[in-house]
């Protein structure tokens, strides 16, 4: 996975977080969407650090391609 696969995922997700997010001010709540959109953030959340480590892989002259996606329930618990 290349740095712009990486992006272009990041953009279908948050296509779809936005889609869900314009239908809910429209619906209201709805339990099933809330979920989907928890999920789009963890996932956004894998994406971008996914990319921040190909970022600092190649930023120390390591193959970028040795960065590996974590979970979400590693990248979810991450102090900022």
């Amino acid at each position: 996975m290349n740095d712009r696969t990486v992006q272009d995922r990041i953009q279908e997700l948050v296509d779809e977080e936005r889609h869900l997010a314009g239908a809910a001010a429209d619906k209201g709540p709805d339990p099933e969407r809330h979920a989907r959109l928890q999920e789009l953030q963890a996932e956004l959340d894998t994406c971008w650090d996914l990319l921040r480590q190909r970022k600092a892989h190649e930023e120390f002259g390591l193959d970028p391609d040795e960065a590996s996606a974590r979970g979400a329930d590693v990248v979810e618990n991450y102090e900022q």
